[in-house]
């Protein structure tokens, strides 16, 4: 059973290009490190200050040793001490849930 994490962060507004970069080194470091990224994405209408990183592994075993190899990736590494640097992050929240809703019925445009 696949599980999703979803994690929510509370950003600085006036800081949204530094999550962007933040976001963009996950690109890279997390599939590497073990898990299916779906996305981090950031605020673009309504709330500056809502943003949210989204990621599947397989169990919470997998996760445990995803976030090993995460903390020693060399990207890993310098992309949390860039977040503690410049403190973008002011909140970050993180919840894992599974898919209730499969199957789908497929996409019909109109």
């Amino acid at each position: 059973m696949t599980i999703t994490c979803f994690i929510r962060y509370e950003i600085d507004p006036f800081q949204k290009e530094a999550f962007a970069e933040y976001a963009r080194n996950w690109g890279e470091a997390i599939p590497r490190c073990g898990a299916d990224l779906v996305g981090y994405f950031a605020p673009h209408e309504g709330s500056a200050t809502t943003a949210y990183g989204v990621y599947h592994v397989e169990n919470l075993a997998a996760y445990e040793a995803y976030r090993a190899r995460l903390a020693a990736d060399p990207l890993g590494k310098a992309n949390y001490e860039f977040a503690r640097e410049r403190r973008f992050i002011r909140r970050e929240d993180r919840v894992f849930l599974k898919l209730a809703s499969a199957p789908h019925a497929p996409l019909v445009l109109p």
